[in-house]
């Protein structure tokens, strides 16, 4: 069997359809100026993808690839594999995924069967390892940087009571990992990452630093620190996210970008005053979560399937309502995410941009460069947009604003916070939208709000009783003439960390406006009409699919109780 031919990246992506000629010939044009590698160069631009770069590779030479660049290294994957191990071999330990008992190392040389054999002989039985290619220099670095200094978080804490720190000094050194608070925000933010932290707060009280995360929509109490460490991880967060460190009174907004586990990761910051210090805040934007594909939103098929005819609309208005941190945005991307051709152009207008996209043209509102909704949709239309995104609709004028967009010919997608869909109507009439612009001009609205999934490793099962019964719509049992019902429980285990839910999933009620509701909402009939209208048209709510989650074993009534009214159903 002849030796399969190795292209160069380039031509590579080219035959497959990746980039086109001149893209290629653009990143060359960038490569001489920089001497910067291709496929770095290709990412940067915007090309492709780091996936795309790496899958592309490991397909020419057999291989897979890794970057350690702005690597935040896992602790328990460091102490794995000793210094003089990782010297000889040439290898660098990157994660150590609890859940499959799997090591992910970085090796210059992937076809060292010595050096794996090895490796795999001194560790624990069970343990196996997923090696990826990366270049010597890069795991030299590595090994130099990380090696020598403790990374566990009670490590670096037991560090820094010993008195080995010098606050005074942060920042001060070339080599500023030796730095412990450094490297204990590193720490911190691997573990939030780690534990699947959609939000870390640092909060100051009088004599201790409270540290939570919000994991599954719930905070939950990770640490307390000493008052004494907050000023220099404060400075440190400041740095890192580009704040002024001098500024403590006023609130602050930055970014902070890393890369852990072999994938970007973005923070937003927010930096505010209170009466024990300044409180920091980082929303967790990690891009793989953020971007979910349209059908693994958990419509059902028919569902599905209308959220596909309704996107396909040429022109309109899509909106998507809820309380914050109910989902919306995901939803809106996945979305984009789906229509998102190189024959259609895609603007969005969002405070800010959370997770960029190529192709599509992401702008933040800027209320100093007096860039906001309104001012911004009057702009994009001058872009030749054929699908237009407005982060959230607050007032009039932006309201006003995108039903113009729709009436000219582009699809809309918005935001609004309402507790249902039909509610949206009453918000915009509210705002000063009127009537008769919303007649006709609204595809459909989308209300969702998040649950949390029963861990399917601790659920216990039950048999529902009666009042569950009823919230349920099933017979209530009468002399035990009812149908037995077996509802789960949420228990707790080391795999969800003993919360008895890991991950969570959206509730949604899809509204497709009919002829009959555009003539409703003409004549401003009121909610109960509208809701009564959308109830006989066979509309699912947020209540009854909750319901449907509950009878499907995955979640259970307390937690859908606890965002959605259920009383109505026991009247």
């Amino acid at each position: 069997m002849a030796e399969q031919v190795k292209l160069p990246l380039g031509k590579l992506l080219i035959q497959k359809g990746v980039i086109s000629e001149d893209q290629l010939r653009i990143a060359l044009i960038e490569q001489k100026r920089s001497s910067e590698p291709l496929g770095k160069l290709l990412i940067t631009l915007g090309f492709v993808t780091e996936a795309t770069v790496r899958m592309a590779l490991s397909e020419n030479l057999n291989q897979q690839s890794a970057d350690l660049t702005s690597l935040v290294v896992d602790a328990i994957a460091l102490k794995l594999i000793p210094k003089d191990v990782a010297k000889r071999y040439k290898v660098f330990p990157i994660v150590y995924e609890r859940a499959t008992d799997n090591l992910i190392l970085a090796m210059s040389d992937t076809s060292n069967i010595v050096a794996l054999d090895q490796i795999s002989a001194m560790l624990v039985k069970g343990i196996t390892i997923s090696p990826l290619l990366v270049n010597d220099s890069d795991i030299q670095r590595a090994i130099d940087q990380y090696y020598g200094f403790e990374l566990s978080i009670d490590g670096i804490l037991h560090e820094i009571e010993t008195g080995e720190v010098n606050y005074a000094s942060l920042g001060s050194t070339s080599d500023e990992y030796s730095q412990p608070v450094v490297r204990l925000i590193d720490a911190i933010l691997a573990d939030a990452v780690q534990n699947g932290a959609s939000d870390l707060h640092f909060e100051p009280e009088q004599s201790f630093l409270r540290i939570r995360y919000r994991i599954d929509g719930i905070l939950r109490q990770i640490r307390s620190l000493h008052k004494s460490y907050w000023p220099a991880m404060a400075v440190r967060l400041k740095v890192m996210s580009g704040m002024n460190i001098a500024e403590t009174r006023a609130p602050q907004d930055g970014r902070i970008s890393i890369k852990f586990s072999g994938r970007q990761i973005d923070f937003r910051a927010s930096a505010q005053a209170t009466t024990h210090g300044e409180n920091f805040v980082l929303r967790v934007l990690d891009r793989q979560k953020g971007i979910v594909p349209l059908d693994g939103l958990g419509l059902e098929e028919n569902e599905l399937n209308l959220l596909k005819l309704m996107i396909a609309r040429p022109d309109g208005v899509i909106l998507v309502t809820g309380p914050t941190g109910s989902g919306k945005t995901t939803t809106l991307y996945s979305i984009l995410n789906h229509i998102n051709t190189e024959s259609v152009n895609i603007m969005t207008l969002e405070d800010p941009v959370e997770y960029p996209m190529n192709m599509i043209r992401q702008t933040a509102v800027n209320e100093a460069a007096k860039m906001g909704f309104a001012d911004g949709i009057r702009s994009m239309m001058r872009q030749d947009p054929d699908v237009i995104l407005v982060g959230e609709i607050r007032d009039r004028e932006t309201a006003e604003m995108a039903f113009a967009a729709a009436m000219t010919g582009h699809q809309v997608y918005s935001t609004l916070h309402t507790n249902s869909a039909i509610g949206s109507i009453s918000r915009l009439l509210d705002i000063g939208v009127v009537a008769d612009i919303m007649a006709g001009n609204i595809i459909g609205i989308i209300a969702q709000r998040l649950v949390r999934r029963l861990c399917p490793h601790c659920r216990e099962a039950y048999p529902a009783e009666d009042l569950e019964r009823r919230l349920l719509g099933l017979q209530v049992g009468q002399g035990g003439d009812a149908t037995p019902f077996t509802l789960y429980r949420a228990v707790g285990c080391e795999r969800c960390g003993h919360q008895g839910y890991k991950g969570r999933l959206a509730i949604m009620e899809l509204l497709k406006m009919t002829p009959q509701l555009d003539e409703m909402v003409a004549r401003r009939a009121s909610s109960r009409e509208l809701k009564n209208a959308t109830a006989a048209a066979g509309v699912r709510s947020l209540v009854d699919d909750g319901l449907r989650r509950v009878r499907e074993g995955v979640t259970t009534l307390e937690e859908v109780s606890r965002v959605v009214d259920l009383t109505d159903r026991l009247s």
